[in-house]
C-alpha cells in the first residue's frame, strides 16, 4: 500500500470508531423510544405521537444502515444515504394516511399523555442530535443521519403544540393537521436526501468509469 494511503487511513479510522461509538448510542435511544410512543400513540388515540413512533422506529433503521457502511466504500455509504431517503418517503406517505384515518374517526386524543411522552421524545431526539452533531460533516451518511434527526427536534416541538392546541380547543384537528405536517417536513428531507445520495452514486460511478475511484 502507498505511505500516503496507509497515513489516511490511520486518521480516518479513529473517526470511523468515534461514528460507530454515536451511532450505536443513537440507535438504543431510537428502539426503546420507538416502543414507548407507539404504545403512548395507541392509548392515547394521538395520530402526531404515532407518527412520531414510526419516525423513531424509521430512524433506527437509519442508524442501523449506517453503522452498515461505516467502515465501507463511498458508493455503499451513497446508497444507504439512498435507502434512508426511501425509507423517510415511505413513513411520510404512512402519516398522511393514518392522519386520514383520525380525521374519519373525528375522537381527540389524550392531552396528558401527549404532553409527557412528546417532552420525553423531545429530551430523546436532544440528546442523540447533540451527539451527531459534531459528525454532520464527515460524510454524506452522516449527514443524512443528522438531518434525521434535526428532523426530528421540529417533529417533537410540532407533537406538543399539538397537544396544547387539542387541549384548548377541544378538537382532534391540530393532532391532525400537525400529521399532516410531519409528514410533508419527512417527504421535503426525503427528496433532498435523495437527490444528494444519487448525484453521489453518479459522480462514484463516472469515477469508477474513468479509472478515478
Amino acid at each position: 500500500m502507498d505511505p500516503c494511503c496507509e497515513t489516511k487511513a490511520d486518521e480516518l479510522a479513529p473517526l470511523r470508531l468515534r461514528q460507530g461509538r454515536v451511532l450505536v448510542a443513537v440507535l438504543i435511544i431510537n428502539a426503546l423510544m420507538f416502543c414507548v410512543e407507539f404504545g403512548a400513540g395507541l392509548l392515547s388515540g394521538s395520530a402526531a405521537l404515532l407518527a412520531d413512533s414510526l419516525d423513531m422506529l424509521g430512524d433506527s433503521l437509519v442508524y442501523a444502515f449506517s453503522l452498515f457502511v461505516l467502515h465501507r466504500s463511498l458508493i455503499w455509504r451513497a446508497r444507504a444515504a439512498l435507502a434512508k431517503g426511501l425509507i423517510m418517503a415511505a413513513f411520510g406517505v404512512g402519516v398522511l394516511v393514518e392522519a386520514a384515518l383520525r380525521l374519519r374517526a373525528g375522537v381527540p386524543p389524550l392531552v396528558p399523555t401527549m404532553l409527557a411522552i412528546g417532552a420525553l421524545a423531545l429530551l430523546s431526539n436532544s440528546l442523540c442530535f447533540s451527539l451527531l452533531w459534531r459528525h454532520r460533516s464527515d460524510d454524506i451518511n452522516l449527514r443524512s443521519t443528522w438531518l434525521c434527526s434535526r428532523n426530528d427536534l421540529i417533529a417533537n416541538a410540532a407533537v406538543l403544540a399539538a397537544a396544547l392546541l387539542v387541549g384548548w380547543t377541544g378538537s382532534p384537528w391540530p393532532d391532525i393537521v400537525i400529521g399532516a405536517a410531519i409528514a410533508v417536513l419527512f417527504l421535503r428531507t426525503a427528496v433532498s436526501i435523495l437527490r444528494e445520495s444519487l448525484a453521489e452514486l453518479e459522480r462514484t460511478r463516472n469515477g469508477a468509469f474513468t479509472g478515478d475511484a
